[in-house]
């Protein structure tokens, strides 16, 4: 699953730069969390580290877009050999 910034978020950033994918960004009136990115820090921490640093905890699973944890790191072991 990806992670989804709801509009409670109130823009803090500090969210953005823990991401280890850099799926996070500033969007138009909220941060923002890219699907395609997004493994829920699965490959690289045990919890997901925005959730982690959310002070007003508006980070929540996106429930469309539903993913295994095996589907995680999959796309977790593509990321890492993209970079």
């Amino acid at each position: 699953m990806s992670l989804k910034i709801t509009d409670l978020c109130v823009n803090c950033d500090v969210c953005e730069p823990v991401c280890p994918n850099k799926a996070i960004t500033e969007g138009s009136e909220i941060y923002e969390i890219a699907p395609a990115l997004c493994t829920e820090c699965v490959g690289h921490y045990d919890t997901p580290q925005c959730v982690d640093v959310c002070p007003v905890e508006c980070i929540i699973v996106d429930p469309e877009h539903v993913e295994t944890r095996e589907a995680l790191l999959a796309k977790y072991a593509t990321l890492v050999r993209e970079k």
